[in-house]
């Protein structure tokens, strides 16, 4: 497996931990939950992998340096908006500028561990 395939399957594992946290700090952790997440994941996966090829998030030379770790949380700050309009087209809802706000700061939040974690893990040849 490459570096980068590891990085995107990263990524997709952590957009999946942020959603299910999302929905368990509301208590909707069971299966029947399911397709509801799906409607937060699909959007979110899809605003992410829209952004952040554009702030270079796939390049090595920018995933491999700890001053451009401010670049995860400008992605996930501008895919949000556009995750939460797919989500409530999906829905045929409103997308409500709170969620839209708590959607982006935590998954910035998410995608920021994940991303220094990654970091570690590459500059200590772990990978």
């Amino acid at each position: 497996m490459t570096k980068q395939t590891f990085l995107v399957l990263g990524d997709i594992i952590a957009l999946v931990i942020i959603t299910v946290i999302g929905f368990a700090t509301h208590g909707e952790t069971d299966l029947s939950f399911l397709p509801r997440m799906l409607t937060t994941f699909v959007p979110l996966v899809v605003g992410w992998f829209l952004i952040a090829p554009w702030l270079g998030l796939f390049d090595a030379q920018t995933t491999s340096t700890l001053k451009q770790l401010w670049r995860p949380l400008l992605a996930m700050l501008l895919a949000a908006p556009m995750a939460a309009m797919l989500r409530a087209a999906m829905l045929n809802a409103v997308a409500l500028p709170l969620f839209t706000l708590i959607l982006g700061g935590s998954a910035a939040l998410g995608m920021l561990i994940w991303r220094l974690l990654w970091y570690f893990l590459a500059t200590n040849k772990r990978i």
